[in-house]
């Protein structure tokens, strides 16, 4: 094929449709790459997701350059996910800033674009940590301003030399970020990045997009650091902010540098980006309250979610075959107060029924439902009052939205999991009001202790210890409490902190990795040393975590 000289509209919307399918199908392999040793993994999910809106974006939009860059650039504003595709949409906006001002991208264009990328990018962040997907940028553009520079500099040449020196930067992200190289692997967001070079260099030069790994081995790329167990300055402060909140924030533009100053005193890895009055907030943070307080000193928030660091779980795909195949609803009879609840497992959901639940919505931590889902069960729901379990402090903050968009009265008992879901519900009146019954569902939930067993997807560590790869981890609200090499161990450690003398029921809910003789052990266990301890056992088939556990 003859090489590309130029850059126009229809070459820029085959480049950013064949980067979201590249980002697709490395979705997996970018995951992967995630640190925390907890089974979560969003990176690659949430750049991926990204680029969906930005795809969806164009759709509508006009077919010349300045129509088309205006749509990437509202697209991936809006759009953007989590930390890594918050930076991605300045990227590509800091692209698109520059593409739109001809109908044709030339070499030297390309180049302005590219470094225009990497300062929008940097501009994002209040304090750039260097080993990130903000160092391939920048190493990158600077390459190819380099190459620029000299004589006979072309459109390929420029994509080809911005590439290697990406790939590059990416290997030695871990000489440069420490959590990386203790868990031997190289940015996420970085490797996400490249693939946009990629997919350009295939349309520019006929070149292959690259085929992602066939499995974890293939994704880690360094070795690991000589004391595995090491922890780095970074992995502290990453570790000790237990929280990541994002919003948009509505804003007059002259009172986001004063916005900013509030946020750089109550968390890290701030990324604001925007303008023209809307801005995509990102932060993460030990305090709820003032990084929402915050914007409603200056404008309004809105599309707020919150996502507990420590506790996040990969149940994409349990999320989405539960949307693509749900079980119908039971048909129920019409009620005062009805109640809607947030589910993970077909066996929790059937619970939640059989305890007088109306309606409920497939979802979690890393897959939390939005305003839009939780409103259309509220108004499915057979009564004019409703109460909202959201069953995860993540989805709280979504929940209460709810109320303001439906004629209905809707109130949220803060449920921060399937355990105090179901002590709820032991309160709950059909025949009451939504007020009444939030009083009284949430004093029956907040007696609850709760915890979860799962398996380290990484090597890392805590304040209990070192972490390997596939121990089982317990955690209570506080954090992680038990590091054992069987999911046995890890549950009656756990339990053995969270029971005390007052304690009466123990509900245990089995999820996938359970087994009769795991839980077996852990009602011996309790019998043994808590046997004024009743043991109830329901079978949740939650993913990724073999048992919840209530204690009342």
């Amino acid at each position: 094929m003859a090489l590309l000289e130029q850059l126009g509209a229809d070459d820029l919307r085959r480049a950013l449709l064949g980067y979201r399918d590249a980002l697709a199908t490395h979705r997996d392999a970018i995951n992967r790459l995630n640190v925390y040793p907890v089974p979560d993994g969003d990176t690659g999910t949430n750049m991926a997701l990204t680029l969906e809106s930005v795809v969806a974006e164009l759709d509508g939009a006009g077919p010349d350059m300045a129509a088309t860059c205006k749509a990437i650039s509202h697209g991936s504003l809006m759009g953007a996910r989590g930390n890594s595709g918050v930076i991605l949409s300045q990227v590509l906006r800091g692209l698109a800033d520059v593409l739109g001002e001809s109908e044709q991208c030339d070499t030297a264009t390309f180049v302005r674009a590219l470094r225009s990328a990497a300062d929008a990018a940097y501009g994002a962040v209040m304090r750039p940590v260097e080993g990130t997907i903000l160092t391939v940028v920048r190493e990158s553009a600077e390459a190819a301003v380099l190459h620029a520079d000299g004589d006979g500099a072309t459109l390929v040449s420029v994509l080809d030399a911005a590439r290697v020196a990406g790939g590059e930067s990416l290997e030695r992200t871990p000489e440069l970020l420490p959590v990386l190289a203790d868990a031997g692997v190289v940015d996420a967001g970085g490797a996400g990045y490249l693939l946009l070079l990629d997919v350009l260099l295939q349309l520019a030069d006929g070149r292959p997009v690259p085929e992602p790994p066939d499995g974890p081995d293939e994704v880690v790329t360094v070795a690991a650091h000589p004391d595995d167990h090491a922890r780095s300055a970074e992995h502290d402060a990453l570790a000790g902010l237990k929280y990541e909140v994002m919003y948009f924030l509505e804003a007059p533009d002259e009172t986001i540098p004063a916005f900013k100053d509030v946020w750089a005193g109550i968390g890290d890895s701030i990324v604001v980006v925007g303008g023209d009055g809307i801005w995509n907030c990102h932060i993460h943070t030990d305090d709820i309250g003032a990084s929402i307080e915050a914007a409603l000193d200056v404008g309004r928030p809105r599309n707020i979610r919150v996502t507990d660091l420590l506790e996040q779980v990969g149940e994409e795909k349990w999320v989405r075959e539960a949307e693509a195949h749900p079980e119908p609803e039971p048909d129920l009879a019409p009620v005062p107060c009805a109640v809607v609840a947030v589910s993970t497992g077909d066996g929790i959901r059937r619970i939640f029924h059989s305890l007088g639940v109306q309606g409920t919505v497939t979802g979690g931590q890393s897959m939390n439902p939005s305003t839009a889902q939780l409103l259309e069960a509220v108004e499915a729901a057979p009564a004019d009052h409703v109460v909202i379990l959201p069953n995860n402090k993540n989805i709280i903050p979504v929940a209460r939205q709810v109320d303001a968009q439906t004629a209905k009265t809707v109130r949220v008992v803060p449920t921060r999991g399937i355990a105090e879901g179901f002590a709820s519900l032991l309160a709950y009146d059909p025949q009451a009001t939504s007020d009444e019954n939030l009083d009284e569902m949430a004093a029956a939930a907040e007696h609850v202790v709760a915890g979860e067993v799962t398996r380290a997807v990484r090597d890392s560590t805590c304040d209990v210890g070192p972490i390997a790869e596939g121990d089982y981890l317990g955690i209570a609200r506080e954090g992680i409490r038990a590091v054992e090499a069987t999911v046995a161990d890890a549950a009656t450690v756990l339990l053995d902190q969270l029971i005390g003398d007052d304690h009466e029921i123990l509900t245990i809910i089995e999820g996938e990795g359970a087994t009769d003789g795991t839980t077996r052990q852990i009602t011996e266990w309790l019998a043994e040393h808590h046997p004024d301890v009743e043991a109830e056992v329901h079978h949740g088939g939650q993913p990724l975590y073999p048992y919840f556990f209530g204690i009342e």
